[in-house]
C-alpha cells in the first residue's frame, strides 16, 4: 500500500529485455535505499514492483508481461526518471489517498497549460475508466496522488502545483505522452455497488421499485 506521495525522480540505470520480461536497475540513493530488503515492494512510476536484487543503493525489479502490456514500463531506458514511493509502514502518515500500485490502463496527455505557477494538465484515458473518475475525486497518475478537476467523456483535467512538478516527471510531458492510470478503488467499489442494486431492483420489477437496498 502507497500514499500516492513521491519521493522524487530517480534514473534507471540498466535494462535488460527477453521474451515477456522486462529487468531493470533503479539507483534509489542511500536515503530510499536504506533499509529495503529483498520481496519489498517499490512503486515505479506508479506501478507496484517487488525488489529482486540489490547492488548496493541500485534496486533490480522484474516486469513480466501482463505488466508491460497495461503500463509505461515497457518503454524504459537506461538514463530515463522515474517516479518512486516506497510502501508505506504502520505510523506513516498518509498525506495523499490509498494507492495499491495497481494500475488498470495507460492514459494519453491530451493538453499541458500554463496557468500562473500551475500547470493545468488534461488527460485522455478509455472511455470505461470514466465512471469511476469523478470532479474532486481522486486518481493516481504515475504513482501521484492527485485531485480531479473537470471531467470529459474521455478524460479529466489535473492541476499541477510547483512541488509537484519539481518531484515528478510532469513538469517535463508533452502532448502524446502516455502516463499509468490508476483508479480510486473505493469509488470504484461504490460505483459497483450502486449498479448492483440498480440492477437488482429492475430485474426484480419492471417499474425499477423491485425489492433492494432502502
Amino acid at each position: 500500500m502507497y500514499s500516492g506521495i513521491t519521493r522524487g525522480l530517480f534514473p534507471v540505470v540498466q535494462v535488460a529485455r527477453a521474451p515477456g520480461l522486462l529487468s531493470y536497475q533503479v539507483d534509489l540513493g542511500p536515503e530510499l535505499s536504506a533499509g529495503l530488503e529483498l520481496g519489498a515492494s517499490v512503486a515505479i512510476d506508479g506501478v507496484c514492483q517487488t525488489v529482486v536484487a540489490l547492488e548496493g543503493t541500485r534496486v533490480r525489479f522484474d516486469a513480466i508481461q501482463e505488466t508491460l502490456n497495461l503500463t509505461t514500463l515497457d518503454t524504459l531506458e537506461v538514463g530515463r526518471l522515474v517516479s518512486v514511493e516506497r510502501s508505506l509502514r504502520i505510523g506513516d502518515e498518509l498525506g495523499g489517498h490509498e494507492v495499491a500500485g495497481h494500475v488498470v490502463g495507460r492514459g494519453e496527455i491530451a493538453e499541458v497549460r500554463l496557468e500562473g505557477h500551475d500547470v493545468a494538465m488534461r488527460v485522455r484515458v478509455p472511455e470505461a475508466f470514466m465512471p469511476y473518475i469523478l470532479p474532486k475525486g481522486f486518481v493516481a497518475v504515475d504513482g501521484s496522488s492527485l485531485t480531479v478537476g473537470r471531467t470529459f467523456s474521455d478524460g479529466f483535467t489535473l492541476h499541477l502545483i510547483p512541488e509537484t512538478l519539481r518531484l515528478t516527471n510532469f513538469g517535463t510531458r508533452h502532448v502524446g505522452d502516455l502516463v499509468n492510470i490508476e483508479l480510486d478503488p473505493r469509488t470504484v467499489a461504490i460505483v459497483h455497488t450502486v449498479e448492483r442494486v440498480l440492477a437488482q431492483r429492475l430485474a426484480g420489477n419492471g417499474d425499477g421499485r423491485g425489492e433492494g437496498l432502502a
